[in-house]
């Protein structure tokens, strides 16, 4: 067996073995074309004819399948990875002499026991010429209109390339969440959603990419690619004075404003403000959302929950919200694990009163779990995945669900060999070929949503931590909107929390919602966390310049893993100091991965930390930041309000106050909490001192009270129970207390 997909998974940091390559040829440049074959397969031949010339007859060199680009460094998440990175046949052979216009067509046959040979396969050679009526330009445009140009086939245009300049003082930051630097000049970056298991700062791969940046650093200004479909950007990288843009478009040759770009200009906040006025503003969200959260993947019966939530009170460390992953039975995302009840077979809407829990479950009593849990005044959130799983092979109500949603078809779909629509099966290493509802169609929304109606009504649950919004790979990827994948994939995790939001607010409740994929527009649904991330020093600094970046691009309510999610439990030192960091940041929490049960274990609760690393520093000071927080919650809420209702970040670079001082980019990981707090996380091991930059004011360290005007570097001792942060000098009076109770 042969098998060539012209298109390939979707995955767009890795070439598969079967696909063609580049996916649109372009001309001058050589195409790869590949095949995946079974072990019988002795020779594979491509036959490829064009503009009605003879035949060619290239014989194919074996190669190996590719690992789809992704790091496997341990935990159980990298296993399932390892599962795609097995050898398997494949053979490839390049074409190249390939001119703009050129219609092509090829198969491939294979030579074994028997013959094999595919159907034909077609390509149009696309070439670059100029066209600057392809683009569209609103606010003053920066644009240097001589660059413009675009990728078309004689049929299609399927790419617009453009330059704009930049001046040498100008930095460029932005572009969503991003974990590697804030200031980009000199680099390229790309924006599609991604999960990226780990090491997301080396990868440079995020899971909450946006087309927009700031420029600071000249006259103040910002620019949004308007596009959902993949944007490549060079920053000055091969050009230190200009930064070229590629964006991927689909319209007919020939068309005009094929490609939509918003310039901005103002101070950041006034940049950012405008940018939202465009996509969608932040909704205020509850107070209780600044306690800490707390959670871990091995609290995974009603038992362990109630006793990690009893060893919070027993160390007296206050615990706002706990997020319970491990709860369902896995295939459903919507029946407790052990729970008995009879099968809906429509796969309509079950209610509490239809499940029996067994004494001697894993979930005893979920209603009286919840309620005991908010009679401590603790909030409660559900894990949830958006797809359907298909393996193992479903039963029982997973697969009377996936009946229905076929049947109904609330399904993502994709374009078969032969042109005909079938359900999306997901392409990723997690769950692999699961169904994914269409949450951004409304009928399918309400579908999937009504299935949990009874988890907030009935149980009480407050909110869901709607994980997993990455799946969706492949520009033959259709929706119900009639929108391609190249256009639908990265908007995908917006609808998913939007989803799960309505269905919160339609039960009274707030749209509580913790995501860690997004795009565009996802500003308006709910908090983020920076996903999955190794116990390191370097993970913790990567992880400040995720909050720093995304909270430029509009996202108020965000948080990290502190002290790390995977790998070994992190030292003292490391929980400590990004504790005290996290404290500082809209969304507290800590998360551990699951560990089989193993020993020691691997929560990143305080207690734990301590005991494995004997460290009796670890509680009381864990203790005294969370504390803190607790009386840092009312601050939080008012200056979320002025986050929502101005831009100005909750989580600011400094950068946004002092855009003309360059010297808050020599210690980009400072931040301003509000308007009134700075803080300066110490982020090497072994500290005993640490330096602070203070722009421009008067300001007063917050645990001596000593103050110091700005526009210098200060510097101060360091003990494991303390973090720099300084207090704007008219704000000291009414903060005092936070620090000093």
């Amino acid at each position: 067996m042969i098998r060539h997909r012209p298109l390939g998974s979707g995955h767009p940091y890795s070439i598969d073995t079967e696909q063609r390559w580049p996916i649109d040829p372009v001309a001058g440049e050589p195409i790869s074309l590949g095949v995946r074959a079974t072990a019988d397969v002795t020779a594979v031949t491509c036959e490829i004819v064009h503009s009605g010339a003879a035949p060619q007859f290239l014989e194919m060199q074996p190669t190996q399948r590719q690992s789809r680009g992704q790091t496997v460094d341990g935990g159980h998440l990298a296993s399932a990875q390892a599962r795609l990175a097995r050898a398997s046949g494949g053979w490839r052979v390049t074409v190249d002499q390939l001119e703009r216009g050129e219609s092509y067509r090829y198969r491939f046959v294979g030579k074994g026991r028997k013959a094999n040979t595919t159907r034909w396969f077609e390509f149009r050679v696309a070439g670059w010429l100029e066209s600057r009526s392809a683009l569209t330009t609103s606010g003053v445009s920066r644009v240097d209109n001589s660059t413009v140009t675009v990728l078309e086939d004689g049929e299609r245009t399927r790419r617009v390339r453009f330059a704009i300049r930049l001046a040498p003082s100008e930095r460029v930051t932005g572009f969503g969440e991003r974990f590697d630097t804030l200031d980009h000049r000199g680099s390229s970056l790309d924006s599609i959603v991604f999960e990226q298991y780990k090491n997301q700062g080396e990868e440079r791969k995020t899971y909450l990419p946006m087309p927009f940046a700031h420029v600071i650093g000249g006259d103040g200004w910002g620019f949004h690619i308007r596009t959902s479909r993949r944007v490549w950007f060079d920053i000055g990288d091969s050009d230190t004075d200009l930064m070229w843009v590629e964006a991927e478009v689909d319209a007919a040759s020939g068309a005009s404003d094929v490609l939509e770009v918003s310039f901005y200009d103002g101070s950041p906040t006034e940049v950012l403000s405008s940018f939202l006025d465009e996509v969608g503003r932040p909704k205020e969200l509850p107070d209780w959302i600044f306690g800490l959260w707390a959670s871990a993947n091995e609290w995974n019966t009603q038992a362990e929950v109630m006793k990690q939530i009893d060893l919070h009170r027993e160390h007296d460390i206050p615990v706002g919200s706990v997020v319970i992953e491990a709860w369902s039975d896995e295939s459903t995302f919507t029946v407790w694990r052990d729970a008995q009840y009879e099968v809906a077979e429509d796969g309509g809407p079950l209610r509490l009163k239809d499940f029996t829990f067994p004494a001697d479950g894993a979930w005893p009593d979920p209603k009286g779990m919840v309620d005991e849990i908010h009679s401590r005044g603790i909030k409660l959130l559900l894990w949830q995945i958006p797809l359907i799983k298909m393996r193992p092979h479903p039963t029982g109500q997973a697969k009377a669900d996936a009946d229905a949603a076929i049947r109904g078809g609330y399904l993502v779909q994709e374009e078969a060999p032969d042109g005909s629509l079938r359900p999306y099966r997901n392409r990723g290493w997690w769950f692999p070929l699961g169904l994914m509802p269409d949450l951004g169609d409304e009928r399918a929304a309400a579908w999937w949503t009504e299935k949990r109606r009874y988890l907030v009504e009935d149980l009480g649950i407050d909110g869901f931590k709607t994980d997993g919004g990455e799946h969706a790979w492949g520009r033959d990827v259709r929706y119900l909107n009639g929108m391609r994948g190249d256009e639908g994939n990265s908007l995908f995790p917006m609808h998913y929390a939007r989803a799960y939001g309505d269905l919160l607010e339609s039960a009274g409740k707030a749209p509580v919602t913790f995501s860690r994929a997004g795009f565009t527009g996802s500003q308006s649904h709910g908090a983020y966390w920076a996903g999955d991330e190794n116990s390191t020093w370097q993970a913790f600094r990567w992880s400040l310049n995720a909050g720093l970046s995304a909270a430029s691009c509009g996202i108020v309510y965000w948080g990290w893993d502190l002290g790390g999610f995977s790998g070994p439990v992190p030292d003292g030192e490391l929980y400590l100091r990004s504790a005290q960091a996290a404290t500082f940041v809209p969304i507290m929490q800590y998360h551990a991965e699951f560990n089989h049960h193993r020993e020691p274990s691997g929560d990143r609760t305080p207690w734990n930390i301590a005991e494995q690393n004997d460290d009796d520093r670890v509680l009381p000071v864990f203790r005294r930041f969370a504390k803190l927080r607790e009386r840092l919650i009312p601050y939080l809420s008012e200056q979320a309000r002025v986050a929502v209702d101005t831009g100005a970040p909750l989580m600011r670079p400094l950068f946004f106050d002092h855009p003309e001082d360059d010297a808050v980019w020599a210690r980009p990981q400072q931040w301003l909490l509000g308007n009134d707090m700075l803080v300066s996380p110490v982020t090497e091991p072994g500290a005993h001192t640490w330096d602070t930059y203070l722009p421009r004011g008067e300001w007063v360290d917050a645990w001596t009270g000593q103050s110091f005007a700005g526009e210098q570097v200060v510097s101060r001792s360091v003990p494991i129970d303390e973090i720099p942060v300084y207090v704007r000098a008219s704000s000291w009076e009414q903060l005092q207390a936070v620090f000093t109770p």
